[in-house]
């Protein structure tokens, strides 16, 4: 897989309406892993699939420590290209409250990643590709079509979740980049906002008439699924949640290990679900998973459902 890095910066305590010119103190700060493509690399590795990741970082200690975090999962880092400019290692500072969160990102290293950093004789040797944000890849985005065509010719599947679009534009995603994916794994928010629709279910009928395999993510309310013509609700896993920062990146992770072992749409849904509240039990998208303990206990309890 190929996408962004960076480190999250969570502050706990904040109110959610900041005054100017004050001084306001958090009750709690946490530095973890961050962006959608480190995250979910970081997940699907601990859950035992065999993951290379090609990203940009700079010179610095953001993307040092960012590296460490991956490696210590196991992630394949052989792919990954180094800024020969100034340009720092992308960061993300959360503000999370409890009817939502403030987020501020410094792309960085994010922006200036290209077709030309990709090894793509070994990416077409992989079983499967995935981007996670290409709307924040901005060095990337005109060739994300191209490269999945590549791709898919070349025997892969493809999936994507494409977070955000910060200009609300979705420019060439219907019609030249989402023919090549198999599978799209939005939440509600951006599936209804891409399609131009008002409601989920809507939203994923008009998706699903292009990509064969959609999962809405839909929070608490679990996930939609479409697949074959049919969609279906797929129950969540209720647990008392920390903090839900990454909740979408680990459902992506379980979601993909199960459907690459053969797991039909609704079942690695099912098993995404569990991984993304797993997630939520710890701060940010990957301190839960690197709990080898509490990872253990908690599977143990909640087995991934990987086979029909």
């Amino acid at each position: 897989m190929a996408g962004e890095i960076n480190l999250d910066l969570i502050l706990y305590g904040l109110p959610s309406e900041m005054p100017m010119e004050r001084e306001l103190l958090a009750s709690r700060f946490e530095v973890t892993l961050g962006s959608s493509s480190a995250i979910l690399a970081h997940n699907l590795a601990t859950l035992g699939t065999s993951v290379t990741f090609t990203t940009r970082v700079g010179g610095d200690d953001l993307g040092r420590i960012a590296l460490e975090r991956l490696s210590q999962a196991e992630v394949d880092l052989s792919r990954v290209t180094h800024a020969t400019n100034d340009t720092a290692t992308g960061v993300t500072i959360v503000l999370p409250h409890s009817d939502g969160r403030h987020m501020f990102t410094y792309p960085g290293t994010m922006a200036e990643m290209g077709i030309g950093d990709l090894d793509l004789e070994h990416l077409a040797q992989a079983q499967h590709f995935h981007l996670s944000s290409p709307y924040l890849q901005t060095g990337l985005l005109p060739d994300v079509g191209p490269l999945f065509r590549r791709l898919r010719e070349a025997g892969l599947t493809i999936s994507l979740d494409t977070n955000d679009d910060p200009d609300d534009r979705w420019e060439n995603l219907l019609d030249g980049v989402l023919p090549w994916v198999d599978v799209l794994l939005p939440n509600e928010s951006e599936a209804c906002r891409m399609t131009r629709t008002s409601s989920v279910e809507e939203a994923i009928e008009r998706l699903g008439a292009i990509v064969p395999t959609v999962a809405v993510k839909c929070g608490s309310r679990g996930a939609l699924v479409r697949h074959a013509g049919k969609t279906q609700h797929v129950d969540p896993l209720t647990v008392e949640p920390v903090d839900t920062v990454g909740a979408g990146d680990s459902f992506n992770a379980g979601f993909l290990h199960a459907w690459l072992l053969g797991a039909p749409a609704a079942l690695a849904a099912r098993a995404g679900n569990i991984t993304g509240a797993f997630s939520t039990l710890r701060s940010g998208g990957t301190e839960a998973f690197r709990d080898v303990a509490l990872r253990n206990s908690f599977f143990e309890r909640h087995p991934l459902p990987l086979h029909s």
